[in-house]
């Protein structure tokens, strides 16, 4: 059902802006470090943000095809009813909820209280309780101030979307602007610094040893986070002007201009640090590597000047997600597959009720993880739904053959089958990789199976509705 109710009011701007601001969080400060433990190489550090980039920017393609044919509120949501069924749609709108993209705006939020912490120290939460665990896995008063923090800001930046869609979105491109003047800040100053050494980038591991595949994947895991996002676009698909031709065209630009900013930046951490300085940041568990990179030529005043740029730059991605990030529960709500007061709009045409479930669970994640423990369950549950949707771009061909297209992917058949064969990989390797994570991450998404005939039984009988 199209949520024809919704207003269409963005434009291409708005819509590489929200792209943008849905990719750029945490990870373009955070995750050169636990890639850099992984591979113990800042060449290979470098290869695995490219190769990242390249499938990112093929699966956003794939994504573009399908979302230029099928445009609408929901994503993939709406996306998979045509290309699978409601089963597997439910199951993917589901796994948002439970995993992507609650899990998403947790993180981000975490990290923006982590900067905040680090430059105003607030006094011990409930520390007695810090050791209080729930099955040696999770521990919600650890780090209690932070999360407190974190939670404070999902429940405001959930108020200010409660007020609609451009408002949401003119809040992000303000932050946006912001972000992009911080990073080519780091950038220009920090390759032009006396203490930038590109020779330091090389191929070569501290070890003299062979960089393994799996190191390769799982590595990735951490630069898949940091491009993570690109899709949240469609979940909007109902309040962009002219969507099939703009969403392609947002996603494409918005991914190509990120992968350039992303290359350049790293390039600066990695000029700027040596690998075994970027494994200390990493095992020491509470620093962030932009920070001491920044503090490398600027000293303290410098890491002042780069957290006070992540609290900016995770503010906006966390603002952007909770935009995207409410649309396709509304949507499923209309289809009778998600609690029925969430298909409700305010007077500001937003969906208010779908945005406070939204920020209930993302409330609840902040207390029940660490960041990378969060990310590393996101990329692992996502790449499933990126194979899916590729995979998708092969079914539409053949069910709807003669269907107008806007856009059609480039290199087909061989850019999908590759997108395809590498989510396969990805999902397979972290199951060894990181098990927990994995594990955490499917019994999450499996709470959908039980929950699909819940909401069949409840909405989608007593309406007429087929399964």
């Amino acid at each position: 059902m199209s949520a024809s109710n919704l207003s269409r009011s963005l434009g291409l701007q708005l819509v590489v802006v929200v792209v943008i601001g849905n990719i750029i969080g945490s990870g373009v400060y955070k995750k050169v470090a636990p890639m850099a433990a992984e591979l113990q190489s800042s060449g290979w550090v470098l290869v695995c943000w490219i190769i990242a980039g390249i499938i990112s920017l093929f699966g956003a393609l794939c994504n573009a095809e399908v979302a230029g044919l099928l445009a609408d509120t929901g994503g993939e949501f709406a996306y998979y009813k045509k290309i699978y069924n409601r089963f597997f749609a439910f199951l993917f709108g589901w796994s948002l909820f439970t995993v992507i993209q609650t899990a998403a705006i947790s993180s981000l939020a975490y990290v923006f209280a982590e900067s905040l912490q680090s430059i105003i120290q607030l006094p011990p939460v409930l520390a007695s309780m810090s050791e209080v665990s729930i099955g040696e896995v999770f521990f919600p008063f650890a780090y209690f101030e932070v999360k407190l923090i974190a939670i404070t800001l999902i429940i405001l930046l959930t108020w200010i979307n409660t007020h609609g869609v451009k408002t949401g979105a003119g809040v992000s491109t303000a932050i946006l602007l912001l972000v992009f003047a911080g990073i080519f800040t780091i950038i220009i100053f920090g390759l032009s610094s006396g203490r930038s050494d590109l020779s330091r980038i090389s191929l070569q591991t501290l070890d003299g040893s062979t960089v393994s595949t799996s190191s390769v994947f799982t590595a990735m895991l951490a630069a898949f986070w940091a491009y993570q996002g690109w899709a949240a676009i469609g979940y909007i698909g109902g309040e962009i002007k002219d969507a099939k031709r703009n969403i392609p065209r947002g996603i494409t630009i918005g991914v190509l201009v990120v992968i350039s900013i992303y290359l350049l930046v790293n390039a600066t951490y990695l000029s700027l640090l040596p690998v075994d300085a970027l494994q200390g940041v990493y095992t020491s568990g509470n620093q962030i590597a932009a920070i001491e990179a920044v503090r490398s030529f600027w000293g303290q005043g410098g890491g002042l000047f780069i957290s006070i740029l992540i609290l900016i730059t995770t503010l906006g991605c966390t603002n952007a997600t909770i935009l995207a990030s409410s649309r396709p529960y509304f949507a499923m709500a209309r289809e009778g597959l998600f609690f029925k007061s969430v298909e409700k709009l305010n007077e500001k045409k937003a969906p208010a009720n779908s945005l406070l479930y939204q920020c209930i669970w993302a409330c609840v994640l902040v207390l029940s993880g660490t960041f990378d423990q969060l990310t590393d369950m996101i990329i692992f549950a996502v790449f499933i739904y990126y194979g899916a949707t590729t995979l998708g771009v092969f079914i539409l061909r053949k069910k709807m053959p003669d269907a107008p297209r806007p856009y059609k992917v480039w290199g087909y058949p061989i850019v999908p089958a590759i997108v395809v064969l590498f989510c396969i990989g990805l999902v397979f390797n972290t199951f060894f990789s990181r098990p927990r994570e994995a594990a955490m991450g499917l019994i999450l998404m499996s709470t959908g199976i039980p929950m699909y005939y819940f909401f069949r039984k409840k909405y989608v009988q007593d309406s007429g509705g087929d399964n």
